[in-house]
């Protein structure tokens, strides 16, 4: 059986990445299509497979100005020849579910996101942009929903990566999915007894995380936090820190184990369609206080709903309610246990991922063949 596997970008390594690295494991034969990629951001563990770009790898600022090349996403994705495969495995957060397909293929789409720039923050976006660029915006994104929802209609079967983005594709894409988790690596977590006077943040420094949110709450409460990790808006972040936030940039694979296990709880202030960060802190035993939206719904058991709690959640994004978070925390911090902590966050374990997984591609083949 011949397996393709299609991927939006290798730009960052992030968690859709880290599905794609898991998928090549289980399909070690497959071959795998991006839009573009940049060498340093290609997963090492992918180097035995047989990759191709779109087009649009030629050019530099494609890669660079990704979403102001968008429009033209939709005839980049449709020029793959996928004729020779007979099991297609997308990887989406638009528009990779768009790749042409034939009668007697199976292609089955694992979606991190519809577009939410086209969807629900569609409003949102638009506002953002400047008053020129509005009109064009709004041509041109009224024909990529079209085509995106036009795209979702291809796939055989699709397969969300949480609750959250299933309930978004049956409203935009009018589709049913089977909810499969990303894959977390949770087999060399541990618990370490000794905990530290730190709060943890880790991840891209970007304006949608709201680590912005994490810095204010923290100055107000004098609190200590770390933050590991680079991006586009360290600076701004840096310039509203105070002397108890540390930047520690990126932190290597062998050092953020230890930044887990001795934190006093990791801080989540972002929206996420899922979320692995607090799943891998979790993984070493501790606590997350998370924005109540989301992925976070699903990844972080709140205490007072359960009897072995994970976390606590804030309701709105905003530093009063962050810094209320903090604090609903420290009043409750002895409750938690570390080690029923760490059991939950195994079962998100890349072993579950790919059992699943299996699974569900062995009985999409079945329907058809």
């Amino acid at each position: 059986m011949r397996v393709a596997i299609v991927h939006y970008w290798f730009l960052v390594c992030g968690g859709g990445e880290r599905v794609i690295e898991v998928l090549g494991e289980m399909f070690p034969q497959a071959d795998i299509f991006a839009l573009f990629a940049e060498p340093s951001s290609m997963p090492a563990s992918l180097s035995s497979h047989r990759t191709k770009m779109s087009f649009l790898d030629s050019s530099k600022m494609a890669r660079r100005y990704s979403r102001a090349v968008f429009p033209i996403f939709p005839v980049a994705i449709e020029s793959f020849d996928l004729r020779d495969y007979d099991l297609i495995i997308s990887s989406d957060s638009p528009p990779m579910k768009g790749v042409v397909t034939a009668p007697g293929q199976v292609h089955i789409c694992y979606c991190h996101t519809p577009g939410r720039f086209l969807w629900d923050f569609h409003d949102e976006f638009k506002s953002s942009l400047p008053w020129a660029a509005r009109p064009a915006f709004s041509i041109t994104s009224s024909y990529l929903r079209n085509w995106d929802f036009s795209a979702a209609q291809r796939v055989n079967k699709f397969v969300a990566n949480s609750r959250h983005v299933a309930g978004r594709i049956k409203t935009y894409y009018q589709r049913d999915s089977t909810v499969i988790y990303p894959p977390v690596n949770t087999s060399t977590a541990y618990v370490d007894n000794k905990v530290g006077d730190y709060y943890l943040h880790v991840g891209r420094l970007v304006e949608n995380k709201r680590i912005d949110l994490l810095i204010q709450a923290c100055n107000r409460l004098d609190r200590r936090l770390l933050i590991a990790g680079t991006g586009r808006a360290e600076k701004a972040l840096k310039a509203i820190a105070g002397p108890t936030t540390e930047f520690l940039g990126r932190v290597d694979d062998k050092d953020l184990p230890g930044l887990y296990a001795k934190a006093r709880a990791l801080l989540f202030a972002a929206e996420e369609d899922f979320g692995i960060v607090p799943l891998e802190a979790q993984s070493y035993g501790r606590p997350v206080i998370a924005y109540g939206r989301g992925g976070s719904l699903e990844t972080v058991v709140p205490y007072g709903e359960s009897p072995q709690p994970t976390g606590v959640h804030f309701d709105q994004q905003t530093v009063q309610s962050v810094c209320e978070g903090i604090l609903n925390f420290e009043a409750v911090e002895a409750a938690f246990e570390p080690t029923a902590i760490s059991a939950f966050a195994r079962r998100f374990d890349t072993s579950v991922f790919k059992q699943r997984m299996s699974d569900f591609i062995q009985g999409a083949l079945a329907e058809t063949f």
